[in-house]
């Protein structure tokens, strides 16, 4: 299990800083720090750093192989993700849906799609014991 005292890192492209701001903090993430080329995040508990980099821009994501995101353990804040993305209008790649339906590994999820095209996916598993 997670240790309290670790923190995930990572690294994501970004094509302007104002409106990555914009979208990570209408998400909820707390702005931990900004400077000319990137911006830090509180990304629910991990650091997310959206470095400006206009050119390396995927202009046409897809789901698999690349993602990144949040499993949740709590339906509540599950829930609530959702209805705050919906709430702050912010795009979706994929609506919510069920995976691997009647299955242990079943789960709900939906994926958002930043300004830069990077692809968020948020997911509750209805066992706990599929998290990993």
């Amino acid at each position: 299990m997670r240790e309290t005292n670790k923190v995930f890192h990572l690294a994501i492209p970004c094509k302007e800083l104002d409106e990555t701001a914009d979208f990570y903090e209408k998400l909820g993430c707390r702005m931990a720090r900004r400077y000319n080329d990137r911006v830090t995040f509180d990304f629910f508990g991990d650091q997310v750093v959206c470095h400006l980099n206009p050119d390396s821009i995927d202009e046409m994501p897809q789901m698999y192989p690349r993602h990144f995101g949040v499993t949740f353990l709590d339906k509540e804040e599950y829930d609530q993700a959702l209805k705050c993305a919906i709430r702050e209008k912010l795009p979706f790649f994929k609506e919510q849906m069920i995976r691997f339906e009647g299955k242990q590994e079943e789960h709900m999820t939906f994926f958002l799609v930043d300004p830069a095209n990077n692809l968020l996916e948020f997911k509750y598993y209805h066992d706990p014991v599929m998290a990993y």
